[in-house]
């Protein structure tokens, strides 16, 4: 988990749109047709602007030019975690990064290219998480074995496809509780004393 976690980020759209905070969360839990159509963004199969307009639609705003952007506005790096994922593949242990977005200019190439081995983007590769075939590419290109690696993320669903393909998974709540997880399976330092 890179940066700050994704409903935090989606409360305060809410907030700054005038919404009840939850009113994300609840129309992706609530509505069927609102999470088919992030699937098929993030899958690089609907443009961004189609996405905009059914989800700004579902929500009841006004205006849905630049929804993404706003969106994900308050988002930001989690030093800790970059840290921790630069220790870790500098200890030896291979490291990928697996991310739903369908916009790879948003990413900081060089910057992924010094933690990780391999970098899986569902825009890129037409398929997404939770589906298994995601992580079992990952896999693949780092030439690890599904149960051989353990994957980190914010979102329940996410972690639970993971494991369904024999990997072990660690739920990012709070940055301390995922360091000491990962200290304690991959043996490298990562919280000081």
């Amino acid at each position: 988990m890179l940066t700050s976690p994704v409903w935090d980020t989606f409360s305060s759209f809410c907030r700054a749109e005038g919404l009840d905070p939850d009113s994300v969360k609840n129309l992706f839990r609530e509505d069927p047709g609102a999470l088919e159509d992030l699937r098929e963004l993030e899958a690089g199969r609907i443009q961004p602007e189609a996405f905009e307009k059914s989800f700004g639609g579902r929500l009841g705003l006004e205006r849905s030019e630049g929804l993404i952007d706003r969106l994900f506005e308050n988002m930001n790096p989690e030093d800790e975690m970059i840290g921790a994922v630069g220790a870790i593949r500098s200890a030896g242990i291979k490291t990928g990064l697996v991310s739903n977005s369908w916009r790879t200019d948003q990413y900081d190439r060089a910057m992924l290219d010094g933690l990780f081995d391999d970098v899986v983007i569902s825009g890129e590769v037409g398929m997404h998480k939770p589906n298994p075939d995601i992580y079992l590419l990952a896999a693949e290109r780092l030439a690890v074995e599904p149960e051989g690696c353990v994957f980190v993320d914010d979102l329940r669903e996410n972690c639970l496809g993971a494991e369904a393909v024999g990997m072990q998974s660690v739920r990012h709540r709070e940055t301390e509780g995922t360091l000491l997880a990962l200290q304690s399976m991959t043996g490298v330092q990562l919280l000081t004393a």
